[in-house]
């Protein structure tokens, strides 16, 4: 399974009247009740592709680091490719499908509105949150709801 993950609005909030907490390593804490989640659908099974607009900012093992460091293991974790020709993160999604001929479930969360621009097949497994409120159960409950649409039938 992959699992699409911007981290702005998803797993730190976005609160313009307050600034986030930073953590040692010079990121910001993640919210608890996000983090929980997260942490609830990894498996052995999934496999992290972070979409945020610092992925490039440091190495898969530094970002393991970070996650950990928030309460979140995970051992698979990937990036998109460096957005150097500053697409929007839709086109960045859709060029990435393109060139990866994936045959596993997926899900995208993130708080990005463009992202309903998507294909349709790509769309179906796009879960926007509010920049505000991060991750939530609802949103769990939706995740798990879509995997077991995409399951094949034992």
């Amino acid at each position: 399974m992959l699992l699409f993950l911007d981290i702005d609005g998803v797993m730190v909030l976005a609160k313009s009247w307050k600034s986030p907490e930073f953590l040692n390593d010079g990121f910001p804490a993640f919210s608890s009740k996000a983090t929980s989640i997260l942490q609830s659908l990894i498996s052995e099974e999934v496999t992290i592709i972070l979409t945020t607009s610092h992925k490039s900012n440091f190495s898969i093992e530094e970002w393991k680091t970070i996650f950990k460091n928030r309460g979140v293991n995970i051992e698979k974790v990937k990036l998109l490719p460096e957005n150097s020709n500053n697409l929007s993160r839709k086109d960045e999604i859709v060029n990435w499908f393109n060139v990866n001929n994936i045959r596993e479930n997926f899900i995208i969360i993130d708080d990005d509105k463009s992202l309903n621009e998507l294909p349709d097949f790509i769309k179906r497994n796009f879960i926007q949150t509010s920049s505000y409120i991060g991750l939530t159960e609802e949103h769990l409950e939706t995740i798990k709801s879509i995997f077991q649409k995409n399951s094949p039938s034992t």
